[in-house]
């Protein structure tokens, strides 16, 4: 695990760039903000302490729960360290930089990302620690990687590698580059039908190979992604995970992590750390000091629907629960005909690859009351259109024009890539601070 003064380096290298985010001035880019408070800074908007909902926002408008956050960001440090995880949140859920901040406030060793494009923006805010859960064979993203590498000695990154033409390609664009540091890689275990990721261990022998026959590169651990096995259950998993810490003591058996400062074991998205956190409790001590490393990045803000099932923490309630921190507010606009509302907000605002939104609360325009909404409370969004939902109502169900709508959401990763400034609420609906996105 990272330790504690390796975690405040990290923290307070982000410090300076995030703070900086508060001089960005509010306008027609930032959707939902009071139009009234163009020109302002985010900072000077912040202080002013409006309410969400008489403060001038405009509908649709999402907001993030200042309580829910402060509480999942709790539970994951506290769960993490418990099991003996080092973690690295996957920062592609929010790309929000005032949220990496946090997460590594909150014992993160680093962030994970998908993309170079991602740990651009990580570096610019500060990050030390990426493990980059991909593989990268693009040239031009190799020579920025060098580049940064070589410049900051401070600097550590993981990379994916799962084939012996990805080493190739690696090779020739370092040593283009002229790199002086090694990158370090891990050979990225997958599944037959899954998504990348070598399918045997002979493959991943292979590619073990191809990397010590290079200068450019260095073999520093083994990774995957459980959750893509295809039919992925808690056998299948946990197998799976097994392969992938057998694949870590061989490697070492065989001296292939001689030249690495440390192995790095690492998996876990949201649906299954806790497997994870079992499997990686089995592996023996290396012949260097292991890394266990988890990677889960939507128990951050959670949510109302595909993440509130899949949590692990619905099998280990002793454990905890994380609190849906997504909020999206919406008018009523039309109720022309019996049975129907249509909300001004759509799939421009809310995501719908994995689960419509649910009605989680309404609040009334004509007295500002809040009611919240039960489970199945007769009103069911039935479709999205560009700028538009479609709530059926239950006979008897109450609801005007003009009325707010909290929606609850479901998948993350889809959420706040559709804003760019959030408005950070606390449970009475003052916002507190404003969350900035880089998609």
């Amino acid at each position: 695990m990272a330790t504690a003064d390796a975690t405040a380096a990290a923290a307070d290298a982000t410090t300076d760039a995030v703070t900086r985010l508060a001089d960005t001035r509010v306008d027609h880019r930032f959707k939902g903000l009071p139009p009234d408070a163009e020109g302002l800074t985010v900072g000077a908007l912040a202080a002013e302490r409006r309410s969400l909902f008489t403060g001038g926002f405009t509908t649709p408008v999402l907001a993030l729960s200042a309580e829910a956050l402060d509480h999942n960001l709790a539970l994951m440090e506290r769960w993490s360290t418990g099991h003996g995880l080092a973690f690295a949140p996957h920062g592609k859920t929010t790309m929000a930089p005032q949220l990496l901040e946090r997460q590594i406030a909150h014992g993160a060793w680093g962030i994970t990302a998908a993309t170079v494009s991602q740990v651009r923006v990580y570096r610019a805010y500060g990050i030390r620690r990426v493990f980059l859960a991909n593989e990268v064979v693009d040239a031009a993203a190799l020579r920025w990687l060098a580049a940064e590498l070589d410049a900051d000695p401070e600097f550590r990154l993981f990379t994916y590698v799962d084939s012996v033409r990805g080493v190739e390609l690696m090779d020739a664009a370092l040593r283009e580059a002229g790199a002086s540091r090694p990158l370090d890689v891990v050979v990225e275990l997958g599944a037959v039908g899954g998504r990348t990721g070598a399918r045997t261990e002979a493959e991943c022998t292979a590619v073990a190979d191809a990397v010590a026959s290079v200068s450019t590169l260095r073999l520093a651990g083994v990774g995957g992604y459980e959750a893509e096995i295809p039919g992925a259950d808690g056998d299948l998993v946990r197998a799976w995970l097994r392969r992938l810490t057998a694949l870590a003591v061989g490697f070492d058996e065989a001296g292939r992590f001689a030249d690495a400062e440390e192995v790095v074991v690492s998996a876990g998205g949201s649906a299954w750390f806790d497997a994870v956190a079992e499997v990686f409790a089995e592996l023996p001590e290396l012949s260097v000091p292991v890394l266990r490393l988890l990677r889960s990045g939507a128990y951050i803000t959670h949510d109302d629907g595909a993440y509130r099932r899949k949590t692990p923490f619905n099998r280990h309630p002793e454990e905890g629960e994380l609190r849906p921190a997504f909020r999206l507010w919406a008018q009523v606009v039309s109720r022309p005909e019996p049975g129907r509302a249509y909300l001004n907000a759509g799939k421009r605002d809310v995501p719908y690859d994995l689960d419509l939104p649910v009605v989680r609360a309404v609040r009334s325009a004509r007295d500002g009351s809040v009611r919240p909404v039960r489970e199945a409370g007769g009103m069911t969004v039935i479709g999205l259109a560009d700028q538009h939902a479609f709530v059926e109502l239950e006979e008897g169900v109450e609801l005007e024009v003009g009325d707010w709508v909290g929606l609850g959401l479901s998948h993350p990763c889809t959420v706040f890539d559709k804003w760019q400034l959030i408005p950070l609420a606390t449970e009475d609906g003052t916002v507190t601070d404003y969350v900035r996105t880089f998609f």
